[in-house]
Order: structure tokens, then C-alpha cells, then sequence
């Protein structure tokens, strides 16, 4: 018995496609099947299995339950929740890996799996291995066993053990994702006021969608705290593992903004420590990272690289312009949003000031937001090489760490190919609009040498 994966689903980060079109109940079973193999040969026995809202995802798990137990692997199922709860599992509970079914933030009939391998992230070779085990047929066989647990409670638990905020008054929007259980658990146990919108879980997002790095999807949460005249208000994506924040002034506090604030108090405790942004974060962010006495660093994009790349170097702290943020601060350093939203809270307390204050005294930057590019696959890279090489040739500035961040002196513009997508990313920050407009001016002219047009902008 062997299966093919559809060419588009075995992603760098996650297994990702469109139920009943590129993802099917048999990839479900070939995926446990593959997992549950890898797992045996390292020597493991037991796997934590979570899903998201997504309609299709019940379906799904029961189908990698099988697979995995049709390897001889014991499956034990937390149930529906957010990644970070299954992460959590996978972190506390005596088992060998963890599986969370989740479409994250994208459409409704989406659907996909993001995985944990013996503690680390499971991504890049390990992902293209899944697919070489399944063409040949390579998997163990034997007969695993399937228990439930709720620790849906326990996890709550774990988010305010040791919590040390003060009481604000908050808005929590939970978009119908996975996290809105969790919220409404969290938020009654902690101190302030907190006003909740959409914590029912509803796989057809009936309110908006669930991704709170598009600003049109925080309108009704920006309502609620200019209504309520609110301290600040967060917002979580479809599985809760990625924030969004809005201060009391209905301003967003994009991913690193977020992460000014949270290096600020962390280091306060930590200092000297190493502090993680990706590549598409504000140069404020760094510079303010050295000013607090920490030590920067800038890594690639990507959930999975980052957790990494933490490990590697003992980082407490670490973010993504896509509101994933990680804590190994008090934490297990995976992106849990609940947990960053309780942190938020600590951080005002710890600062001595409020959300609204900590966004006001940031230094103002001019950005794009980020600019994506359709191209064909087989060239993505191949565009960067070109970029790459014509910098070199002009002695720019350039840090080659994920694609082209050059630095000019208008400020710093990026170009790199989405490791998820077909598309070139962009993205450019400056002290004012003409500084701006020069560095744009410059990512068009490198996108029109390499014959893409600007009119290839392309949505999330």
C-alpha cells in the first residue's frame, strides 16, 4: 500500500490544502501512517492529537488517529482547542510528538497539520519525508490504542501560574477560532474587565476572518474598546497560536511592536539575553532590542525556524511580524497567543505604564505593508539569486539572512521568497514617505529587471 500527496499540501512549515480537493481523509491516514513510523524508529510510542473549528477537522483526526494507531502508535486526543493547547500536551504530557489539525488563517475550506517531533519542530526535511515514506509504502504496522483527555483546564491553569499583571480592562476578539473556549476560561480568571466578542466556535467565521494581521479584521474589536473606552483590546487567528493587539486608541501594535514591549520587560529580568525578530520586522525593533542592553538577532520567517533557532541560542524571547511570539521566558518557547495576551497585561505592570503609553513613545516608522508578488514556482528563488547578485555587483548594504534586506539611508527594504506560496515578498520602512517612496522605487526597479511586473501584487 503506498499514497501520493497532492504536489501543493507538504509545505516548510505545515501540511496545508483544500478539503475534498487536495486534502482528503486517505492523506489524513498516510500522514498518521508516516508520522506514527518516523516516530516508532526514534523510539517513540505516543502522540498527541488536537484539532481546530474547521469543519472538516473532526473528519480528519479521526483519519490520522487510525493511520497513527495502524502503525502502532497510541494516540492520545485532546480534542478541539488551539495549536498552542496541543503544544502544551505535547510539552507536559507523556508522549513521544504531538499533531495539531488545523487550516490556521486561512480560508474556511482549508485544512492542514502542524506537527512537534520528540520536542523540536517538525518542518522542511522532515515534512518531505512524510511524502517519501507514503509513495513507498514504508511504514510500520501494528495496533495502537486511542484514549481522550480534556486538559483544556489544565492548560488554562498553566497560562496564569505565576501571573503577575494588573487589572485592565480589555476587549478579546476570538474571530470563531479555536481559541474562544480557552478565552473564555482565561479571562475569568483573570483580574479587570474584559469584554469578549465571538468566542463561540464557528468554522464558517460568520463575523470576519481570522487572521488579526489584516487591520479590516480588527474593525469590530477597534469598535468595542472605542465604545467602551478600553485600556487595550487582542485579537487571535483561526487556532490561537498568532496575536493581534490594538492599544486604547484603536492604533494596531503590529508583531513587532509587540515584541518592543515584551523585550523591554523581559530584559529587565534577563539582561544581556537574545532576542529573535524575522526578517520583515521593523529596524526600531533591533535597535531598540541593543538599546535595552539585549542582544538582536534577525533569522529567517517561519514558525518552525524560529522555535529553532531559539533553542539553538538560549533566547528567552522571540517574534514574527505575523503575530507569532514565542516565550521561553516562564515558558516552553512555542507561539501561544493567549499566553502572549497574558504577558501583555504583565508587561504593562512591569513597565509602569500603560498599552496605550508603551505604543505611544515608539519611534515613528514609515512601512509598507507586506507586498506580495505572484511568480511561477521555479522561479521564486531564482528571482532572489538575480537580486542578490546585482546588489553585490553595486556594493549595497545587504544582509542576506532570509532573501535581500538591503539598508540605505532612507531606511531598509526586503525581498524574499514565501516558503508557502508562489510568491515574492516585499516589504519597505523609512523615516518619512519620500524616503518611502525611493525604497519601493527600488524594489520595483530589481522586480522589473527580473521581468516581474508590478501588477503582480498578489493577497495573503
Amino acid at each position: 500500500m503506498t499514497h501520493d500527496f497532492h504536489p501543493t499540501m507538504l509545505r516548510e512549515y505545515d501540511i496545508r490544502g483544500i478539503v475534498g480537493d487536495t486534502l482528503t481523509e486517505a492523506d489524513a491516514d498516510a500522514i498518521g501512517r508516516s508520522f506514527a513510523t518516523l516516530i516508532r524508529r526514534a523510539g517513540g510510542r505516543r502522540v498527541a492529537v488536537g484539532y481546530d473549528g474547521r469543519l472538516s477537522s473532526p473528519m480528519l483526526e479521526a483519519a490520522l488517529v487510525a493511520g497513527l494507531n495502524a502503525a502502532g502508535i497510541d494516540a492520545l486526543r485532546v480534542g478541539m482547542g488551539p495549536t498552542p493547547m496541543l503544544y502544551y500536551a505535547a510539552s507536559t504530557q507523556k508522549v513521544d510528538g504531538g499533531i495539531q489539525i488545523t487550516g490556521s488563517h486561512n480560508p474556511p475550506d482549508y485544512n492542514g497539520f502542524k506537527m512537534v517531533f520528540q520536542g523540536r519542530p517538525f518542518f522542511g526535511a522532515d515534512i518531505l519525508a512524510i511524502g517519501e515514506l507514503a509513495a513507498a509504502g514504508d511504514w510500520e504496522s501494528g495496533e495502537g490504542t486511542s484514549e481522550q483527555v480534556d486538559i483544556v483546564d489544565a492548560y488554562v491553569d498553566r497560562l496564569v501560574d505565576g501571573f503577575a499583571g494588573g487589572a485592565c480592562r480589555i476587549g478579546w476578539d476570538a474571530g470563531n477560532g479555536a481559541a474562544g473556549p480557552v478565552i473564555e476560561k482565561l479571562t475569568a480568571r483573570l483580574p479587570g474587565e474584559h469584554h469578549l466578542l465571538f468566542t463561540d466556535v464557528d468554522g464558517h467565521f460568520p463575523n470576519h476572518h481570522p487572521d488579526p494581521t489584516e487591520e479590516t479584521n480588527l474593525a469590530d474589536l477597534k469598535k468595542l474598546v472605542a465604545e467602551r473606552n478600553l485600556d487595550f483590546g487582542v485579537a487571535f487567528d483561526g487556532d490561537g497560536d498568532r496575536i493581534g493587539a490594538i492599544d486604547g486608541q484603536g492604533r494596531v501594535i503590529w508583531g513587532d511592536q509587540l515584541l518592543q514591549i515584551y523585550a523591554a520587560a523581559v530584559l529587565k529580568d534577563r539582561p544581556g539575553a537574545t532576542v529573535i525578530a524575522d526578517v520583515k520586522a521593523s529596524q526600531a525593533l533591533f535597535d531598540r532590542v541593543a538599546e535595552l542592553g539585549g542582544h538582536p538577532l534577525m533569522w529567517k520567517t517561519g514558525h518552525s525556524l524560529i522555535k529553532a533557532k531559539m533553542k539553538e541560542t538560549g533566547s528567552p524571547l522571540a517574534g514574527e511580524m505575523s503575530g507569532h511570539i514565542f516565550f521561553a521566558d516562564r515558558y516552553y518557547g512555542y507561539d501561544d497567543a493567549p499566553y502572549a495576551a497574558v504577558r501583555l497585561i504583565e508587561a504593562a505592570e512591569t513597565l509602569g505604564r500603560n498599552v496605550t503609553e508603551l505604543r505611544g513613545a515608539m519611534a515613528p516608522m514609515v512601512n509598507t505593508p507586506e507586498l506580495r508578488f505572484q511568480v511561477d514556482e521555479s522561479r521564486k528563488f531564482a528571482i532572489v539569486d538575480e537580486v542578490l547578485a546585482r546588489l553585490a555587483a553595486s556594493g549595497a548594504k545587504v544582509d542576506r539572512t532570509d532573501g535581500a534586506r538591503v539598508l540605505t539611508d532612507d531606511g531598509w527594504w526586503l525581498l524574499r521568497a514565501s516558503n508557502t506560496q508562489d510568491v515574492l515578498v516585499a516589504r519597505a520602512e523609512a523615516k518619512d514617505e519620500a524616503g518611502l517612496d525611493r525604497l519601493v522605487a527600488a524594489i520595483d526597479d530589481q522586480l522589473a529587471q527580473s521581468d516581474v511586473k508590478r501588477g503582480a501584487s498578489a493577497g495573503h
